[in-house]
């Protein structure tokens, strides 16, 4: 398996006594929101390996254009801390970033670069779309249009809800290890699971030594499930039908982007930063309403043959009648009239009039949960 960086794990987090240090210090301070606490802990921990701190100007320029660090390293999204101004701040300055909900101080930033962003151009190569109703692109113009670049230390870790669901890339590594799991398939989500995901997660336990189920805890868009459902839903259907010692189940607190293919790719290094040596990858991966084709997330890997981990590429799977069971486009020939598809937004409008969802697209116990905490299905959007 490849590591995660060395030196990032080594030096990016602080020990208590360089803590201690930083924060006796009077530093220029920086108040930022959730998103970018959580990203500055990714990269201190090596879950964005192998990201030193945020994104410079000619690191953004290099990743926009060819989905590439200026080092050539496969890298498809900007992690940047977007600012609406920029006062009395200077190359060489070291600033305590801190987060705006508590006040908690995060981490240190070495300021290496200030510069403006094109946000028009950002949102253009990045989600293929200028249109503010896309979240990601809403989220891009809201956060401001200039950005400070450098490398951080981590101060603290930032707190948000179910963070002890999480795993850091060093302990699902170890797991792995314990495990004996030599091969380990990535299963990105940001849903509760319905059967389709059931039969993907199957597949993945055939295809590898282990299954790492690891759906996103940061922020989604409104109407998506509350992490919690999320969670819990899936530690109902691993409890009563899968094979523990084939599965993990461990969260991962970042904020979905909704950029469809490149966001494909960054999961994809992520969960390679987890030690995943599999990567599944279904029908519109990361994507919101209509704004990417449905397997542009399959075509894009084509672009990168260098990733460092294995593609495993699924199609729409649905229910069919005449087969008995769920399938996929590549492995059943029979026509509408047999087919039940399986609509995550169909399963959310019947759980929210107390409708049980058929067992043939979601297990029964998942519904009943799923119904009678309805409360905890909610938009995350104002986090």
């Amino acid at each position: 398996m490849v590591e995660p960086h060395g030196g990032q794990l080594v030096n990016r987090i602080a020990g208590y006594n360089e803590r201690d240090y930083y924060l006796s210090r009077s530093m220029k301070k920086i108040y930022i929101g959730k998103d970018e606490a959580l990203d500055a802990e990714k990269i201190a921990i090596g879950s964005f390996s192998p990201l030193e701190g945020f994104m410079c100007k000619d690191e953004v320029t290099s990743v926009c254009q060819n989905m590439r660090l200026p080092d050539g390293t496969v890298w498809p999204i900007p992690i940047i801390l977007q600012q609406q101004e920029i006062q009395g701040i200077s190359i060489g300055d070291e600033i305590l970033l801190l987060d705006r909900e508590d006040n908690n101080p995060i981490a240190v930033l070495q300021v290496e670069d200030i510069f403006s962003l094109n946000l028009n151009e950002i949102a253009n190569t990045v989600f293929g779309t200028i249109d503010s109703n896309h979240p990601g692109v809403k989220r891009l113009f809201h956060k401001g249009r200039f950005a400070i670049g450098g490398k951080i230390v981590l101060l603290n870790r930032p707190a948000f809800p179910f963070k002890e669901y999480e795993l850091d890339p060093l302990e699902t590594r170890e797991i792995f290890k314990k495990k004996g799991w030599k091969t380990v398939v990535g299963f990105q989500t940001r849903n509760a699971p319905h059967r389709a995901h059931e039969y993907l997660h199957r597949l993945g336990m055939e295809i590898g030594d282990g299954l790492f189920i690891h759906p996103i805890i940061g922020r989604k868009k409104e109407g998506d499930f509350d992490s919690r459902a999320v969670i819990e839903a899936y530690q109902i259907l691993i409890n009563n039908y899968y094979p523990h010692r084939k599965v993990l189940l461990a969260g991962l607190s970042t904020s979905m982007r909704y950029a469809g293919p490149r966001e494909a790719v960054f999961h994809a290094i992520i969960r390679k930063n987890y030690g995943c040596t599999h990567f599944m990858v279904g029908r519109d991966h990361a994507g919101v309403g209509d704004y990417y084709d449905p397997y542009a997330a399959h075509r894009i890997f084509e672009q990168i043959p260098d990733l460092g981990i294995q593609i495993v590429k699924f199609y729409s799977c649905f229910y069919c009648k005449k087969c008995e069971g769920i399938v996929s486009e590549n492995t059943c020939s029979h026509d509408s009239q047999h087919i039940l598809k399986i609509s995550m937004t169909q399963i959310r409008n019947m759980l929210q009039k107390g409708q049980t969802p058929p067992p043939e697209i979601i297990r029964e116990e998942v519904a009943n949960y799923l119904i009678n905490n309805f409360n905890l299905i909610t938009a995350e959007e104002e986090r």
